[in-house]
């Protein structure tokens, strides 16, 4: 709950950060992201990083942030589309790249998720995180 107490100050803070300059990409995509992970106001986080992804096209960051937003919609193949452009941006990042592998998955492209998700282990993600995707490498989702 001590957790949440802090989202709910700091996202006033996005929100007033927005208000102050509607036009500022890491403000845009760091609260729209947040809303996505939470699974909350996904239509208008959408927007947000929508408009971040138009201001900083060549951002993977941003771009993995869109297809995310996407996947968590359920629109997966948008989501692919969207996380193969962000793997291509960033190539290294095993975030990036994990996402990437949960979207193909959930499209139906199961051996290309598998190699993905090995991918992603390849660039020294944390432990939590490496420890879900070998979670996933012998399950699924």
């Amino acid at each position: 709950m001590k957790d949440q107490k802090k989202w709910e100050n700091a996202e006033k803070d996005f929100l007033l950060a927005l208000k102050l300059s509607p036009d500022q990409p890491l403000v845009l995509n760091y609260l729209g992201y947040t809303w996505i992970d939470f699974g909350i106001n996904l239509d208008e986080a959408e927007n947000l990083i929508k408009k971040a992804v138009k201001l900083r096209p060549n951002d993977g960051y941003f771009v993995d942030s869109l297809g995310w937003a996407y996947y968590r919609k359920g629109e997966y193949k948008r989501a692919v589309n969207e996380l193969e452009k962000a793997v291509s941006l960033v190539p290294y990042d095993p975030i990036i790249n994990d996402h990437l592998g949960d979207a193909l998955f959930r499209a139906g492209y199961k051996n290309e998720a598998i190699y993905q998700w090995k991918r992603a282990l390849l660039y020294n993600p944390d432990e939590e995180l490496k420890a879900i995707i070998k979670l996933k490498l012998n399950k699924g989702l």
